[in-house]
């Protein structure tokens, strides 16, 4: 996961940086650093990945070959 894709994800949720700190069990001077871009540990970032698919988001990889870069997407109810 992308700084941007955290942050894409979060408006698309309509989730405030505190909400999502406390979903990923994370202080919100974390993921304001996150998605500042800085470097975090590995399990971290996998601890906000994991509290946005449950909220309903879908990672978008993309292939960087022209036809789309990284997204996200919310899941179908």
């Amino acid at each position: 996961m992308l700084p941007v894709q955290c942050r894409m994800a979060r408006s698309a949720l309509g989730m405030s940086v505190k909400q999502l700190a406390s979903a990923a069990d994370v202080s919100t001077n974390t993921l304001v650093r996150f998605e500042r871009g800085e470097e975090l540990k590995q399990r971290t970032i996998g601890a906000i990945r994991i509290a946005l698919e449950q909220a309903g988001i879908i990672f978008i990889e993309g292939d960087y070959n022209g036809s789309g870069g990284p997204g996200v997407r919310l899941r179908e109810n």
